[in-house]
């Protein structure tokens, strides 16, 4: 079995956090203005680290996943949680051009944890041996904050409550605290 090389990048971000800066300031009781830059900084940067901890995408984001050639079986297990839709798909032909190939072309299954998405038998083998299959996949649980688990807001919330009352001091960033690490615990992707 060849070795295949797998990567994701990101190609559009989420367009808003799955707490809000107006949640976030009455959960900290702040009022004034003085500190939203902050705040906001300290909920997207809490998001990132709950996103870590449990290998999910909180917020509806498109990654873009490139391959060398298509595992065997050619199905892949999308390496990225959880998965919603297939956006696109490019392959490479003989010259190292991208050539588009309707998303319709594979079989999605958005479902399984991981997802999976199976080539199809009209779908080419890339023409170059690094590089020759692109993904565009949309993962996430949604565009609104209400979309997320809300275990995994109140571990985002709670995470950048306690960024804000410790800022400036030491903090051990490698470690969740117990009771957040206990609130995401239910969602950490399990390896196989």
């Amino acid at each position: 079995m060849r070795d295949i090389a797998i990567t994701s990048v990101m190609i559009e971000g989420p367009a808003t956090e799955p707490v809000s800066l107006a949640d976030m300031k009455t959960y900290l009781r702040v009022v004034d203005e003085a500190d939203d830059d902050l705040i906001a900084s300290l909920i997207e940067a809490s998001r990132t680290a709950v996103e870590t901890a449990t290998g999910r995408l909180l917020i509806r984001q498109t990654w873009r996943i490139v391959l060398d050639a298509w595992p065997e079986c050619r199905i892949l297990r999308v390496p990225l949680a959880p998965f919603a839709w297939l956006a696109a798909a490019r392959v490479a032909d003989a010259t190292g051009t991208m050539v588009d190939v309707p998303p319709g072309s594979f079989v999605v299954d958005s479902l399984s944890e991981p997802g999976r998405i199976a080539a199809g038998p009209k779908v080419p083998v890339p023409g170059i041996a690094t590089a020759g299959i692109e993904l565009d996949v949309v993962v996430g649980y949604g565009i609104a904050p209400e979309a997320v688990p809300m275990p995994l807001r109140q571990a985002v919330r709670q995470l950048a409550a306690g960024f804000y009352e410790r800022r400036g001091d030491e903090v051990n960033a490698a470690t969740l605290p117990a009771e957040i690490a206990a609130l995401i615990a239910p969602y950490r992707r399990m390896r196989l």
